[in-house]
């Protein structure tokens, strides 16, 4: 696998270009969903925003959505601990809530009317933000963890990896205990497979990456 030298804002324009070479919308409403996947040391939401500002400068609205937004309820995360790996990997996030209130209104004839994020991990408690309101042919761009084992609806998918000495390496001390988790997100998903962009980030000042899907 061969992968190019690139600055996170290229990559940016060069997505952006990639998703603006579309057809011509239907009459129907129709939106764009990228995912960005990677660790919570990856940092996706640099590429996100990035990505959604390289989309505003094209005329294009975007709205970038954490996935850290959706996490559960504290005495859900923790019902086996807080340190358990097999929660982290099926129960931290979400899903249900980001299908009903991210993906559903998103859908072909869908109303556009995303909520950006659910829960407070500090406070444990709803943030009540309030809806946003993604015009038709918007892109949608959802970043965080684990992202590519729950078949999401995404027409571009991105992976955001890290060598495990990295991983380990830029992961806090305190979460370390997730290491397992990922590594076996890399055995039994293989998101470097599934994802139309890989990007390596050991070094986040010098990210590299395979390019465009075909």
């Amino acid at each position: 696998m061969q992968l190019e030298a690139i600055t996170w804002q290229r990559m940016a324009e060069r997505l952006a270009g990639h998703l603006d070479d579309r057809e011509t919308p239907s009459e129907q409403a129709v939106w764009q969903r990228v995912g960005i996947d990677g660790a919570p040391a990856a940092d996706t939401g640099v590429l996100a925003g990035h990505l959604a500002d390289a989309l505003r400068e094209r005329g294009r609205a975007a709205l970038a959505v954490p996935a850290a937004g959706f996490l559960r309820p504290a005495s859900l995360r923790f019902e086996f601990g807080r340190e358990d790996v097999d929660a982290y990997l099926d129960g931290w996030y979400d899903t249900a809530a980001l299908w009903r209130e991210v993906f559903g209104p998103t859908d072909p004839g869908g109303t556009g009317r995303v909520l950006p994020d659910l829960w407070d991990p500090v406070t444990d408690r709803a943030t009540r933000s309030p809806y946003a309101e993604l015009p038709p042919d918007g892109v949608l761009i959802v970043h965080g963890p684990l992202l590519l084992g729950h078949w999401f609806p995404f027409d571009l998918t991105v992976h955001v990896r890290l060598s495990p000495g990295a991983l380990a390496r830029r992961t806090e001390p305190a979460d370390r205990w997730t290491l397992p988790a990922f590594a076996r997100y890399e055995t039994e998903t293989a998101p470097a497979d599934r994802a139309d962009v890989l990007v390596r980030a050991d070094d986040p000042r010098h990210p590299a990456w395979t390019g465009l899907p075909c």
